[in-house]
């Protein structure tokens, strides 16, 4: 089986983007994409948190009501979340309604705001990170790599919860620190112009 399928358009695609509508644009626009933006790192980190032992698909179909329900990922308002917040969003229909990743996400965001004193930003610590290209695996060929196992790390030893390293390599892919677009994907260039483009943030 070839890593990559033709879309209605001619265009070849990852395969695994054919696999539900929402798939598509998420791959397109978004999937491998460079962000140094805080708020869309956290509610990554956060989303793919909510996804350990369950599929993209679930929480991609999800996420607008994840974002309505975590006030759009403000860290600091998702920091200030209490019990009443906890037992809320444990209602609330449209998320996934598990108390261990609720409260990870909410402990998570108290954990952002000491990186973010500490370090400068989000980006900054994440993108410090950033593997060597170079001696990256073929894309889509594994699960973790030995930075997303030595950022996991870093992160439980600052206090974060469900961040193993399958979570954090996911997290990597999707927020372009790696291009794990397959080779013959049409995003996978326009991904490595925007890498090429990006400014690493420093702080």
């Amino acid at each position: 089986m070839t890593s990559t399928m033709p879309g209605l358009d001619g265009k070849a695609r990852c395969r695994w983007s054919d696999a539900a509508p929402d798939f598509l644009a998420y791959h397109d626009t978004e999937w491998g994409m460079p962000v140094a933006d805080d708020h869309r790192l956290f509610e990554k980190i956060c989303l793919e948190g909510f996804q350990s032992g369950l599929s993209w698909r679930t929480i991609l179909s999800k996420r607008e009501n994840f974002r309505a329900a975590f006030h759009n990922f403000d860290i600091d308002k998702v920091a200030r979340f209490a019990t009443r917040d906890v037992e809320r969003l444990l209602a609330d229909k449209g998320i996934v309604r598990h108390r261990g990743k609720i409260e990870a996400a909410i402990n998570n965001a108290q954990r952002a705001r000491e990186l973010v004193r500490q370090e400068g930003s989000l980006a900054a610590f994440f993108w410090r990170h950033e593997p060597d290209a170079k001696n990256l695996a073929s894309p889509q060929t594994v699960s973790t790599s030995v930075e997303a196992t030595a950022l996991s790390k870093e992160l439980n030893r600052r206090g974060w919860k469900f961040v193993g390293p399958t979570t954090v390599y996911a997290f990597m892919q999707a927020m372009g620190l790696i291009n794990d677009h397959a080779e013959a994907c049409f995003v996978r260039a326009k991904v490595e112009r925007a890498r090429a483009a990006f400014k690493r943030p420093r702080k």
